[in-house]
């Protein structure tokens, strides 16, 4: 059944694997997590669960369609994909739905279900700037054919982002950055486009509409609050910290082999246990080894994209593998890294796992793409081994050829 079904999926069968492991994990997962957010909306835990399950079934379908068509038609659908980008990154700042005092949500009126248009703004930059590295390779190190328009793509797009969603646009411009090494952008080039960068984030940073937050969560951080009474550092009790350190205490009693699935403490204490902290859930219900399991998984998929860039004949499949394989992993990372305290608090999902909306479905959409360049490769590969083959001879006998 499973070797059937499996034949049916074209591309790279170890990421089909990956993401059918993550997902079903993510299930177990979110449905041990909603418990507290069911009993204060007043609903099942079932009917979270269904919902999650939902999305999940329809990135499946969106994954597939997108590893059926043709990696290069995405060079052409990138060019709309920015088109519509910046203006609704535009729309979202102005008329977005605030939460926290972040304007990152659209909401959509007719199903009223809202929309983060920064996960579309990831993909269509990515896939953007894949576009723009494979077409100018001959004249790479041309400052107005190749140098500004690129700049222009990677610092528009990372202020609009971050303006409501620093962390998020810091990680795309990691990537970015990683795009251009691979794409032959001199260093010299990289350092004024990162100067740039570096210089609109400390704008956004010093009169955005988020400037408060960013400080308070980076000087909680590197324990730079103090309890004003008692001239102590920040206590457990603090406001400031009580999700990194309710995070820390899930994994603390987590131990090697975890409480089993269903058994977490903390997932009543944790805002977003379900989505910003399901990390530390796992880790509390799966312990330790089942943490390292997680971490070995994203290991795995980003061995697999980057295997997929080696082995990538034209210079856009390769740029497209390894951006959407970069942004996913350090994605994954990165909300990690914040679970066990190796980085401020940042509202960063876990691709593939967290409970969410627009990140599954673009997550799923992006994974549909850098399989689609493996499926390219092995139609290729299957093209070459056919061509290679010696003719069969043919010896005639009477009338009749064997």
């Amino acid at each position: 059944m499973v070797e059937h079904l499996l034949s049916k999926l074209k591309g790279d069968r170890w990421i089909w694997i990956i993401v059918i492991l993550l997902s079903g994990w993510s299930l177990l997962a979110v449905y041990s997590s909603v418990g507290t957010l069911a009993y204060k909306e007043g609903k099942g835990t079932e009917l979270y669960l269904f919902k999650h399950f939902s999305l999940i079934a329809v990135g499946f379908v969106l994954m597939y369609l997108s590893h059926k068509l043709d990696y290069r038609y995405y060079a052409g659908i990138s060019k709309l994909l920015m088109a519509i980008t910046v203006p609704l990154l535009l729309y979202t700042l102005i008329f977005g739905s605030k939460v926290n005092d972040a304007s990152r949500w659209v909401t959509i009126p007719v199903i009223n279900q809202t929309f983060q248009t920064s996960d579309l703004a990831k993909l269509a930059l990515i896939t953007f700037l894949a576009r723009m590295l494979s077409r100018k390779q001959e004249e790479i190190k041309d400052v107005k054919k190749s140098f500004i328009p690129i700049m222009g793509a990677v610092c528009g797009v990372f202020v609009l982002i971050a303006w409501a969603n620093m962390s998020t646009a810091i990680m795309l411009f990691g990537v970015c950055v990683l795009l251009l090494l691979i794409g032959r952008i001199s260093f010299k080039q990289i350092a004024i486009v990162s100067a740039g960068v570096v210089l609109l984030g400390i704008i956004v940073v010093s009169i955005g509409p988020r400037r408060a937050t960013y400080y308070s969560r980076v000087k909680s951080f590197i324990g730079v609050e103090k309890d004003k009474q008692e001239g102590m550092p920040v206590s457990f009790q603090d406001d400031k910290n009580y999700q990194a350190n309710n995070a820390k205490i899930a994994i603390a009693t987590g131990g090697v082999f975890g409480k089993g699935p269903g058994n977490s403490i903390q997932r009543n204490v944790l805002p977003h246990p379900y989505s910003d902290f399901i990390f530390a859930i796992i880790i509390e219900e799966y312990g330790t080894i089942g943490g390292v399991v997680l971490i070995f998984l994203y290991l795995a998929l980003m061995y697999r994209c980057i295997r997929i860039v080696t082995l990538s004949p034209k210079a856009f499949g390769a740029f497209l593998a390894a951006g959407l394989g970069f942004s996913l992993t350090i994605q994954a990372f990165a909300n990690m890294a914040v679970a066990v305290g190796l980085g401020p608090v940042t509202g960063v999902p876990l691709p593939l796992v967290s409970m969410g909306g627009t990140s599954i479905l673009f997550t799923s959409i992006a994974l549909g793409i850098i399989l689609s360049v493996s499926r390219n490769i092995e139609e290729l590969k299957g093209k070459q081994e056919l061509d290679e083959r010696p003719k069969e001879k043919r010896v005639v006998v009477g009338t009749i050829s064997v």
